[in-house]
């Protein structure tokens, strides 16, 4: 009976440890799905971003109000997981492409790799007119 209760829980399991994930190009490719890319900038204020999402193995997306800003860290991108903690220690107001940002397991709370970010480019929705 317990051999039939387990095989019946790996048989229900399957599909949920079988279903795809996206790759990360096509994650960043739905997230920024409707926006065009303005021109790379070095900084972006910390008080206005209210969120971020890392892109496994490449990047991360800031949320500043409706803009998107996409970095794609020159050093480290291999080590970007979506299940880790941002840590970044700045000076002043501002987020800049020489910063370096910590990856902290959220299992365990070790760090477990750093990131030196590169430019910021900004994505916006396209604006259509009626």
């Amino acid at each position: 009976m317990i051999r039939t209760l387990f095989l019946a829980a790996i048989m229900v399991a399957a599909p949920a440890i079988a279903a795809k994930r996206d790759t990360p190009d096509q994650q960043l490719t739905k997230l920024l799905a409707g926006r065009v890319a303005g021109k790379p900038t070095n900084c972006i204020t910390l008080s206005g971003t209210q969120s971020s999402q890392i892109i496994d193995g490449k990047a991360i997306v800031y949320r500043v109000g409706s803009r998107l800003y996409v970095n794609t860290p020159r050093s480290g991108a291999e080590s970007l997981n979506d299940d880790d903690i941002l840590v970044t220690r700045t000076i002043g107001s501002q987020l800049c492409s020489i910063d370096t940002v910590n990856l902290i397991d959220r299992g365990s709370r070790f760090q477990r790799g750093f990131v030196i970010l590169g430019p910021f480019v900004p994505y916006e929705r396209v604006k259509t007119g009626n």
